[in-house]
């Protein structure tokens, strides 16, 4: 009866004219797709509609009938798969623009080749005797065989110009290389120009002979890295083209939004970028959401006494966060720290230069040739706790001279230097990394500590979970880059801490040329095979590159290109592609038991990228109420990983980004 009731109720209002409820029309809707929402039961759908920049539907294409008014933009897809607007959580933005300059594009090229194409280059770019040709994207671990007309770098280089200052930039950001000219201008700490030499790494710039290759007989022989390199040139590492990206700002956001970034890290912001973002902001071009991780040197801000100057950079720190406060698409709550540099050494090098990242364990000293294609090999290792080692590193200075350097060589098949016991070092003591990030905690900012090797790691994680328990809060949205070698014990306190941690999934395969610069310093090993270089069970190939152990522990997985890192290319789907298999094509996989399935390193550049930034209420997926950034694929990427083909994820191109509601990017439309 009361059913019959409410029906002739219902009738009577509408006879008397009552409207039913409508929808209001959206600006935008969307049918005819695959939507994976990346929501908390990872549902599909089929369509949605957008109001204000909003998301007002997420649904059925029937449902997304009811907000088509007469005004409403309708776009009807044919099922192609579409992802929330993609999250890059380790990226250098400001770096990543193609601009007109001299590029090797990381091409391994021997020390001929490089030579030639460096004289090229000063050739084509008219660089006038007395100028400066800076080289970018040098691959430093692939090619760089000598010869005898090009023993090392310097030679190379000088065999290009002895008339030009030249520098090499190391595709990593980490290594670098000059000529002898430019190694002339190194600068001690007055500002005297001393130059680089063997006698100056004896005496002004004793502290950086790890990071300063040299030749037999101790002098430099090209190859600056790190640090070191700032006493040649002070912008080495960050905003190189910063003047000319300056002018073209612009042009970072096209990049992003055709790969369907909406979302990104600026894992290295140092105040000299924050004008970049400004233009792009006032020109209308922001679009994506953009989170600085401010960086401060806290080498380089010591007051005379010798101590870091804390109050200074937090001071200028808060003084950014508080300056995009009110910026709906800048936040600066983060702050960037360095726990180590990198793990690659040097297999070229007389005597073969070591991984300057810090090690729970000494790096062994390999001895290496050159085999009948011209790829280093591993022909032996010191014995370091032998007499004589123990002797040499008791009186060095007996090998001062060329002709002891020389007997030496030839009667023990390698070079003194070798006899030396290193385990790296940290970028900064670490007293100064723990007192840093527990000042960054205290300030309000979250942790984006860079670290590469195992000491690192443990160095990192002691720090946040120094710096939560001054603050009390464990809460903060800390975070570890790139993990490329981590100790089960402290992968297990990642998990505990639940830290977010951003890899960079791309790296994650067998390389040997790449291996033969880490793994004979680890492990032992002959010759230069796959085989020899990834023994099974082997300390580095258990525990390089963990994502899956660290997931597993609890830890929370993000994605970072670490682009202009190997390429100016975010790449973000052969990243997922790598995530999944840790391969190259027709190469064995690195570790296959870390990897990890697609939609995992989905939710890594989604979901979980954006509750890393603190986005999550309006990014990362795609909801009723969160903001319309959405990308179209050309490809079902999940269809694929699932069919046994995540290979061919790496081939994915966007053909549409859309964010707030708004059309960024469509494949060929410029």
């Amino acid at each position: 009866m009361r059913s019959v009731a409410a029906i002739l109720m219902l009738s009577a209002a509408c006879s008397a004219g009552a409207e039913p409820a409508m929808t209001t029309p959206a600006d935008l809707v969307v049918t005819g797709a695959r939507i994976y929402t990346v929501d908390t039961r990872h549902s599909i759908a089929e369509a949605l509609a957008v109001r204000d920049g909003k998301l007002v539907l997420v649904g059925s294409n029937l449902e997304a009938r009811a907000f088509i008014g007469p005004h409403t933009r309708v776009e009807r897809l044919y099922g192609q798969l579409v992802l929330p607007g993609l999250v890059d959580a380790h990226i250098h933005p400001l770096d990543i623009v193609d601009l007109d300059v001299c590029n090797l594009d990381s091409r391994p090229m021997s020390l001929k080749q490089l030579s030639a194409f460096v004289a090229a280059c000063l050739k084509h770019y008219r660089v006038p005797p007395g100028g400066r040709l800076i080289v970018h994207q040098w691959n430093y671990v692939g090619g760089n065989q000598p010869d005898p007309a090009h023993p090392t770098l310097r030679a190379a280089l000088d065999a290009a110009s002895t008339r030009h200052y030249i520098q090499l930039l190391g595709n990593d950001a980490h290594h670098g290389a000059f000529n002898s000219v430019a190694l002339a201008q190194a600068k001690d700490a007055t500002g005297a120009v001393v130059g680089l030499s063997k006698a100056s790494l004896a005496a002004q710039f004793a502290a950086y002979r790890p990071l300063v290759g040299v030749d037999a007989l101790g002098e430099p022989n090209g190859a600056v890295n790190e640090d070191a390199r700032y006493l040649i040139n002070p912008h080495s590492m960050l905003y190189v083209e910063l003047e000319r990206v300056s002018q073209v700002p612009e042009r970072i956001t096209q990049r992003l939004a055709s790969v369907g970034i909406t979302a990104i890290l600026d894992a290295m912001a140092a105040p000299d970028g924050n004008a970049v973002y400004d233009a792009l902001a006032e020109r209308g071009h922001l679009t994506a959401r953009v989170t600085l991780a401010q960086f401060y040197d806290p080498s380089r801000t010591r007051r005379p006494d010798g101590q870091v100057d804390y109050d200074s950079i937090l001071s200028s720190a808060r003084a950014t966060r508080a300056k995009y406060a009110q910026t709906a698409l800048i936040r600066a709550d983060v702050i960037k720290i360095f726990a180590d540099g990198v793990l690659e050494g040097n297999p070229f090098a007389v005597p073969p230069t070591l991984p300057n990242s810090p090690s729970l364990e000494p790096y062994l000293q390999p001895i290496f040739a050159v085999d009948a294609g011209g790829k280093a090999t591993v022909t032996g290792y010191v014995d370091t706790d032998s007499a004589l080692c123990a002797d040499v590193r008791a009186h060095p200075e007996q090998y001062a001279s060329n002709e002891k350097l020389t007997g030496f060589i030839e009667t023990n098949g390698y070079h003194p230097g070798q006899c030396a016991i290193s385990s790296g070092h940290l970028q900064h003591q670490r007293d100064v990394i723990l007192e840093y990030a527990r000042r960054v905690h205290l300030a309000g900012f979250n942790l984006h500590i860079h670290a590469i090797g195992d000491l690192a790691v443990r160095t990192a994680v002691d720090a946040i979970e120094a710096a939560r328990a001054a603050d009390g809060n464990p809460a903060t949205r800390d975070a570890l880059a790139h993990l490329q070698l981590a100790h089960p014990n402290d992968v297990a306190r990642i998990g505990r801490d639940h830290l977010y941690v951003a890899f960079t999934f791309a790296w994650m395969t067998v390389d040997t040329d790449y291996d033969l610069t880490v793994v004979p310093f680890i492990e032992r090993v002959h010759g230069n095979s796959y085989e020899a270089l990834h023994r099974a069970g082997s300390y580095y190939d258990s525990n390089v590159y963990p994502v899956r152990a660290v997931r597993d522990a609890g830890a929370i997985l993000v994605a970072g290109s670490d682009a202009p890192v190997e390429t100016l290319d975010p790449r973000p789907f052969v990243n997922m592609s790598r995530a999944v298999t840790r391969h190259l094509p027709g190469q064995p996989a690195l570790s296959p038991e870390q990897s990890i399935p697609l939609r995992d390193a989905i939710d890594a550049y989604t979901i979980n990228g954006a509750r890393m930034l603190g986005l999550a209420e309006q990014a990362g997926s795609l909801e009723v109420g969160k903001s319309a950034d959405f990308i179209v694929l050309d490809h079902d990427i999940i269809a694929l990983a699932d069919s046994g083909h995540a290979d061919e994820v790496a081939a994915t191109k966007v053909l549409e980004t859309w964010f707030q509601g708004r059309q960024v990017f469509r494949r060929g439309v410029h």
